[in-house]
């Protein structure tokens, strides 16, 4: 039987093909304009629940340390589902247009890298935690991938490219997080060497 936090973190993964779908297909639902500036309610909708999705990723688990319900499958299913609405909402940004392709390979590959770390030092009994660098990882690839899909809404107006520098960010912070996992964790794979 599942407990809370893990039916959340499922919802999030079912929220997955949700937003691709909003992003992908061209619905005629209208445009929201604001001064001129405009963007279509498909794109609102897809980064409405993109937001919500990621939004349940710290709900999960705090629920799951406040009420002891952490469990092996939560643990699997967690960092699971934040690679999948990550990976796969850079994915829809490249087919948009949206996104160059090698930012969504700098962005995927390292959370595989940092997951195969996760995994080698799981063999030795050993857990890497979630760092600062990583949390504010999260943060500025879900503010920078929301922008991206609003195409920068309703910044455009003022002309602020707030997407462009939020993904930067995200990218060099990213890149960042990365090098601190593998350099704070060096011991696990020299000893596996």
């Amino acid at each position: 039987m599942l407990n809370l936090a893990n039916k959340i973190t499922l919802t999030r993964i079912f929220l997955v093909p949700i937003v691709m779908l909003f992003m992908l297909v061209k619905f005629d639902f209208g445009r929201v304009s604001i001064v001129g500036v405009s963007t279509s309610l498909s794109e609102i909708i897809a980064a409405f629940v993109f937001i919500l999705a990621a939004s349940t990723d710290g709900l999960d688990g705090y629920i799951a340390r406040k009420k002891k319900m952490v469990t092996n499958l939560g643990k699997f299913l967690d960092p699971l589902a934040d690679k999948l609405l990550i990976s796969a909402a850079l994915i829809s940004l490249v087919e948009m247009g949206r996104l160059e392709a090698y930012v969504a390979v700098i962005i995927i590959s390292r959370e595989f890298a940092v997951t195969g770390l996760r995994l080698v030092a799981a063999a030795d009994g050993q857990v890497i935690a979630a760092s600062k660098l990583g949390k504010i990882k999260t943060i500025a690839q879900i503010v920078a991938v929301a922008l991206l899909i609003l195409n920068n809404f309703p910044f455009t107006y003022i002309n602020l490219p707030l997407d462009l520098i939020s993904l930067f960010f995200a990218v060099i912070i990213t890149i960042v997080s990365g090098i601190d996992y593998f350099y704070k964790n060096r011991h696990v794979i020299i000893k596996k060497s």
